[in-house]
């Protein structure tokens, strides 16, 4: 019986124990490859050529929305499953537009891990239900959010200035220049009729994607 060959993208190397070993104790699956950045997933997916893929969202560099796109482009028939610690409803849309067929939460239980890949390995969409729920609620209330209108990139920028960062600690962690930050900024404050910092973390509220 072949297995389903897996790629863990993710910058925590605990997470990736964690799930490599879940993983690997299931007979018809193993992990053949990690990496520790969207880069280095990217380049892992070339060369290993795996059935699925397991991205994190938030990790230095460019992040998982983007390696999603990047893979996408070099095999539309990529099958990606997220798994990241956002419970809102804002990012499993945004993974999904971008051609993931799948997405969990990091609380998820083992059991559930399993059968997302599976499904995810079949071709089909797997959300967990919590997320699920919250997609619907959110689309049969009719309500637009307002980050909808960032590209992935500002999007990734807008969450890092809500939880307060600067734009040099962005920059260093996006490897980014100051100045390509400066313009994201520039262009998330013009498309969310935003002044300054704390009004897009007021933003970030509103929509679900911060803590008050």
């Amino acid at each position: 019986m072949s297995k389903i060959k897996v790629l863990l993208v993710d910058d925590h190397a605990v997470v990736r124990m964690g799930f490599k070993m879940l993983i690997n104790a299931e007979i018809d699956m193993e992990v053949i490859g990690e990496a520790e950045s969207g880069e280095l997933g990217i380049k892992s997916y070339k060369e290993l050529q795996p059935n699925l893929v397991i991205m994190d969202i938030t990790m230095p560099g460019i992040g998982g929305i983007e390696a999603i796109d990047r893979i996408l482009a070099n095999d539309k028939k990529a099958r990606i499953l997220v798994l990241s610690a956002h419970e809102d409803s804002v990012h499993p849309k945004r993974v999904l537009k971008a051609g993931a067929l799948g997405y969990l939460t990091k609380r998820s239980a083992a059991e559930e891990l399993i059968k997302a890949i599976r499904t995810v390995h079949s071709g089909k969409k797997y959300l967990e239900a919590s997320i699920a729920q919250q997609m619907a609620i959110t689309n049969l209330s009719g309500e637009n959010n307002p980050v909808e209108v960032l590209s992935d990139r500002e999007f990734e920028v807008f969450i890092a200035l809500a939880k307060g960062k600067s734009t040099n600690e962005i920059a260093d962690t996006m490897c980014l220049s100051p100045r390509t930050v400066g313009t994201h900024l520039y262009n998330i404050k013009q498309k969310l009729n935003a002044n300054n910092s704390a009004e897009i973390a007021l933003i970030a509220i509103r929509c679900g994607l911060m803590e008050p």
